[in-house]
């Protein structure tokens, strides 16, 4: 048990480090972008298939719940709901942790493994501040930008999933969408997403750069960011809904 808060103060202590250190010249701007690329960009298309799958799923299941009840005009509106709320949010968290999370922890603990780390570092060159803050940054944001883009993906596979079923215009399945609630009460689900994203990129990052297990630590650190950050996301999700709730109630509906 003494391991496990040792590790999570470790990796806290690794966090603010990151935090403090992006604040300190040099600022990294080339190395910030190359990794939002390499992190929003490449992940686009898993995240806009994933959405469109879910919410033409969704829909489906939605459907033949609601047609029991005669309530059929609420579909898009639950859709929107869903999405915006807490399937976009947490679902993409879960896919970049997957796709990326594994990549930082397998690149940073090769670069270790085969002393690279240490070359960069005999170059004078910070490598934590080279390598470790830019991936943190680039998930932090990262995250929100693909939430959003998985939520409407998400609208258009559940709009033409009903469009099948009902024949209903996209004019009219938007404006039921959005009918009962403002755009506030997505900003604070969508932006918990950088915390997702700070999650990922923190835990990836400290188990790839702190490996010290030679080449066998490299497949070890790449499975181990996935199932940490995953399951930590999971577990931050449902304090942050509590704290989304209690600081804008809005969100709640």
């Amino acid at each position: 048990m003494s391991n496990v808060f040792e590790i999570a103060g470790d990796v806290s202590v690794f966090g603010f480090r990151a935090v403090t250190s992006l604040f300190r010249r040099p600022f990294e701007g080339e190395q910030i972008q190359r990794q939002l690329a390499e992190i929003g960009s490449k992940s686009l298309p898993l995240v806009i298939a994933s959405g469109f799958a879910l919410g033409a799923v969704l829909t489906l299941h939605t459907r033949s719940t609601l047609v029991t009840f005669g309530a059929t005009a609420w579909i898009p509106t639950v859709q929107a709901l869903a999405f915006f709320l807490e399937i976009g949010p947490l679902v993409t968290g879960l896919l970049v942790a997957g796709r990326v999370g594994s990549g930082i922890g397998a690149v940073l603990s090769n670069m270790r493994a085969t002393e690279q780390i240490d070359a960069i570092e005999s170059l004078s060159i910070d490598s934590f501040k080279f390598l470790v803050v830019p991936r943190i940054v680039a998930c932090t944001l990262a995250l929100p930008l693909l939430t959003l883009f998985l939520d409407f993906s998400g609208l258009l596979g559940g709009f033409l999933s009903e469009y099948a079923s009902s024949r209903l215009s996209f004019r009219l399945y938007i404006s039921r969408s959005f009918a009962s609630f403002e755009w506030s009460n997505f900003y604070a689900p969508t932006l918990k997403t950088a915390v997702f994203g700070f999650i990922i990129g923190t835990i990836s990052s400290f188990l790839g750069y702190k490996t010290n297990e030679g080449a066998q630590g490299v497949g070890r650190a790449a499975t181990t960011s996935v199932v940490a950050s995953s399951l930590l996301i999971i577990l931050v999700d449902v304090f942050l809904i509590k704290f989304i709730f209690f600081i804008f109630p809005e969100s709640a509906l």
